[in-house]
């Protein structure tokens, strides 16, 4: 998608001497459990207690950047084979990699889960069946695959969810209701509504261990690293019973920004690997549905890139108020648009203002905080929502951030440094 440049010499001119405030680039200190230091012992040691399945035994994994899912991957393959089972990998991942096999199998590989690192078959195929209804009517559907396994053992993290909020939000029992459904049983689930969906998703849930296909599900928790700290074996009656408390306990540690306001907020890179909508909403404070809330108020949200794991989806751009020319000349409609379709939440895929670069990008967004004097704005910038140890923050916000935290002034000040202006 090409920026059309007529007449920008103006907007350039305009925006040229707008200032960009002085910024420190600060550590902050990492007050959260340790990540596990050994994944395959904390698979096997999980595992002891629970029966393994026999037989074939599809292991659903979905397209989020989960840390070393990978490894955590593998080690319940060589588990289940060493219980006696065949094991292979299915993408549990509803509508994303552009709801097809082959994209899916290629989100799969940008985690690092292949058939060479995991040690069995990956199986892809965009085919469901449908299993029955919710008490609401809603259909209820699961990847052919695992369907036609003779059991299903589902991977994925507990974390709050970017677009509803309930007792159960993103974790095993969303998989099972929405991952496992590709690209139907998602979108049958969210045109159900999104006020329903704390309703919903655990009622899919149900049908699916209704059908005795379920094993288990594991529980993955983790830091505000984003590393995993704890695995949780969930046997499959317990799934429903147990995930709400493992959420509260997500929430404890999920990486947040130590500001409540800010004039804007700049995100180096977006992409589906981070988040479902390119940038946690719960770190940002921009939803794409009036059924979450929560994190800091932010005038002017900014997106300057998309990472390469993305593939061009670039869901969640509409958030922001300015990207750059960079993101869209990467953003492929196709591969964005399903998401929207399969969600029913079309404002993550608007197209906002586009700069040439990130500078006009900032410049812009400072412009438009009425009543705020750019110089002294302010202003944090993030390489993404998963990494929020080191932040660029505008000077005038040092000494309310040493107030609540022990940073360490790793640069600065200096006026804000921003990523140069490179194209494809």
């Amino acid at each position: 998608m090409i920026l059309r440049t007529e007449g920008f010499a103006d907007i350039e001119q305009l925006l040229a001497h707008v200032p960009l405030p002085r910024a420190f680039r600060v550590e902050r200190p990492r007050r959260t459990p340790p990540a596990l230091a050994d994944v395959r012992e904390a698979v096997g040691d999980v595992l002891r207690g629970v029966e393994m399945p026999r037989g074939s035994v599809a292991v659903a994994v979905g397209s989020r950047g989960i840390g070393r899912i990978a490894e955590i991957a593998a080690a319940v393959v060589s588990a289940l084979r060493a219980g006696g089972a065949e094991p292979f990998v299915i993408p549990a991942m509803g509508s994303h990699g552009g709801a097809t096999a082959e994209g899916q199998t290629h989100a799969l590989a940008a985690l690092g889960v292949t058939e060479e690192r995991i040690g069995c078959p990956i199986r892809s195929s965009m085919d469901a069946v449908r299993l029955g209804t919710t008490p609401a009517g809603v259909d209820v559907f699961m990847d052919a695959h695992a369907h036609a396994a003779d059991a299903v053992v589902v991977i994925n993290r507990v974390k709050p969810h970017t677009a509803f909020r309930g007792a159960i939000e993103s974790g095993p029992a969303k998989m099972l209701a929405i991952g496992l459904g590709k690209q139907r049983g998602a979108h049958a689930l969210h045109a159900a509504g999104w006020e329903r969906m704390h309703a919903t998703v655990p009622d899919a849930a149900r049908v699916v261990l209704a059908s005795g296909k379920v094993a288990f599900g594991l529980a993955i928790l983790e830091n505000a690293d984003e590393q995993p700290y704890r695995l949780v074996a969930l046997r499959a009656g317990r799934i429903l019973d147990d995930e709400p408390a493992l959420l509260e306990e997500a929430k404890r540690n999920l990486p947040r920004l130590p500001f409540d306001r800010l004039d804007a907020l700049v995100v180096d890179r977006i992409g589906k690997n981070i988040s479902g909508d390119g940038a946690d909403p719960n770190v940002t404070g921009r939803y794409p549905t009036t059924t979450a809330s929560g994190g800091p108020d932010v005038t002017r949200l900014v997106f300057l890139d998309l990472t390469d794991e993305t593939d061009g989806n670039a869901n969640g751009l509409g958030l922001a108020d300015v990207v750059t020319q960079r993101l869209v000349e990467r953003f492929l409609p196709a591969a964005t648009y399903v998401n929207a379709l399969t969600s029913t939440a079309p404002s993550g895929v608007r197209l906002p203002m586009v700069m040439p670069t990130p500078r006009l990008a900032v410049a812009a967004a400072l412009t438009m905080c009425a009543g705020v004097d750019p110089a002294r704005a302010r202003v944090v910038r993030i390489q993404d929502t998963l990494h929020l140890n080191e932040l660029w923050i505008s000077e005038s916000l040092l000494p309310e951030l040493l107030e609540r935290e022990a940073v360490t002034a790793l640069e600065g000040p200096v006026p804000l440094p921003l990523p140069e202006p490179t194209l494809r």
